[in-house]
Parts: C-alpha cells; structure tokens; sequence
C-alpha cells in the first residue's frame, strides 16, 4: 500500500492512523464497502466494477449510524480514481471506503460525535480457489437478524458475525462456511452470497432471509438472466436442499464466483460446474472491459 485518502486529502499510506480511543474502534460504529479494479493489461487499464453503486449503498449504510459523509457520489468517484492513480498499480486491485465515527470518546450512542472518511486499497488476486470449487461448512452462528440490525447495511460492527462463522470453518478443517437465517432458512456464506442451480434453475435466498443485498449477486443474476437465458429466482430453502443441488457457488466482490464442491461431507455435483464455469467467463470479460455490452458497470481509472 502506497497512498491512502484520510482526513480529507491524499496521504503516504503510514500516516492514515486513527487512536485507540476512536469510538468506531470501540464500538463498531463504522460502516465500509469492498469494491473491486480489475487491470487490463492490453488495454493498460484499470476498471473498477460497479463504483457508483458501491456508493450509493455506502451512503445508505451511513445513515443507518447517522454518519454523514461530506462527499456526493460523483466526488466520491473522482476521489477514488484519483487514489487509484497516485498508487499505481497495475494489477487487480481491492479498494477499501470506510465511513465512521471519528470521535476518541468514550460512551455509547451516535449522536453528536464527530465523523470521518477514508479509502485505502490494495493489490488483491484470488480470495478462494475460483478454478477448483471449495468445500464448506455448515456454522452454528446464525445470521443477525434484519429486526435486530438495519436491513442491507454494511456495518464494521456486524462483521464479528461473519468472522466467528469463517473461523469455525476454518477450525473445523473447511475453507468457508455456510449461515442460517433466523428462521433457519439457508442465509449466505460467512460474507457472500449463495447460488443453488437445480434442474437448470438458479436459486438464491431473497433479502428477508437476512442477506445482505450483494452488487456481485445482481451482475451474476442479469449475466445468468441475459447471456445464458436461465431462470433465477429468490426463493427460501433449507440446508437439506444443499445436498441435492446440481451446483453451488458463493458470488461477492472478494470471492467473484466460486464454485463449491462440498457442503460438510457430501460431493456436490460433479466438481464445478457448468453453469458456474460460465458465469464466472462471462463475468470476468464483463469486469475487464472485454465485452461492450457492460461497460456501464465499470468506471475506467486512466
């Protein structure tokens, strides 16, 4: 990491510190995004997917904590191009926007304190083996439930959730693991979002079923909808359902599209998948600049 944006202006990456007593520190009282640029190299660009609605939600999630972000969406875009730039890179990269209490206070609460804004990137290939599939887990934690957090924010403070979940699987021998609802329905993977194809149909669970509302789960249902001309519904399901799927795959910015190959003990399938080897063809031109049809969901850096 070379250069960060912090206190509002561009600096060496080692200067963007906060204190110990910084409230969101404390108390999760944070909210983030994690955005992908993808560089190509015959072009020698960099394109970073979907930033706008990146944004937006980012935005959205801020007011959940009455954070305010002193920013509009197209400043917000030049500021993280700008980032992009001084850095460097080029290769894939994650970018890192993080609004949040900023106050060293001690207390609860999210009135009357200040606020802040940051963004920080880094080089980023693989999450996960996207070739060869994975296998996971089932966790014991459940998702937090939509009445016991605001519904499609991205809160640092909720983030424990997932990481208990990742740790276990990793405990248990497993590379991710698979969350419940509060209802017991079929949630999401520790921090992506689950694909389930049977018969030819995609199945994912709908928002109710306390998921957070991915952008990469959106690209993925339009690419399955209008290139391979499949039908994708949200539908609620419950883990036994896992093990009768033709295929599974996790889609999120961090994890792009990867295949799973195992749920607990049971082969699913044979290996990845056919659909998934397409979708993640497709969604790899798309996010490169290679195929015309989706450069609307990419922002060009050079």
């Amino acid at each position: 990491m070379k250069f960060a944006f912090f206190k509002g202006e561009i600096v060496p990456f080692e200067k963007a510190t906060i204190s110990i007593m910084t409230h969101a520190f404390n108390y999760g009282t944070g909210c983030f995004e994690g955005i992908r640029g993808y560089w190509n190299e015959d072009q020698k660009q960099m394109y970073i997917v979907k930033l706008k609605e990146h944004y937006d939600r980012l935005i959205k999630s801020a007011k959940t904590l009455k954070i305010k972000i002193s920013y509009s969406v197209p400043e917000l875009v030049k500021l993280t191009c700008d980032l992009v730039r001084q850095n460097g890179y080029q290769q894939d990269v994650y970018i890192r926007p993080l609004a949040y209490k900023s106050e060293s206070k001690i207390g609860l609460g999210l009135h009357n304190l200040e606020d802040d804004f940051a963004i920080f990137l880094a080089p980023f290939g693989e999450y996960l083996d996207i070739s060869n599939g994975i296998k996971v887990c089932l966790s014991k934690y459940r998702r937090i439930a939509s009445h016991s957090m605001p519904q499609g924010a991205k809160l640092t403070g909720t983030y424990f959730n997932s990481s208990l979940a990742k740790a276990e699987a990793l405990d248990r021998g497993y590379v991710e693991a698979i969350t419940l609802s509060h209802k017991g329905n079929v949630s999401e993977g520790s921090a992506e979002n689950i694909f389930m194809v049977k018969k030819g149909v995609i199945i994912t669970p709908p928002l109710s079923d306390d998921l957070l509302p991915g952008i990469t789960r959106l690209a993925v249902m339009e690419l399955a909808r209008k290139e391979l001309g499949l039908k994708v519904i949200e539908k609620s399901f419950k883990p036994a359902a896992l093990f009768k799927a033709d295929e599974l795959f996790f889609t999120g910015t961090g994890v792009q599209i990867s295949p799973i190959t195992q749920v607990e003990k049971t082969k699913i399938g044979k290996g990845v998948g056919p659909i998934a080897k397409q979708l993640q063809e497709l969604y790899f031109r798309a996010v490169r600049g290679e195929n015309p049809k989706y450069k609307k969901w990419l922002t060009p850096v050079f």
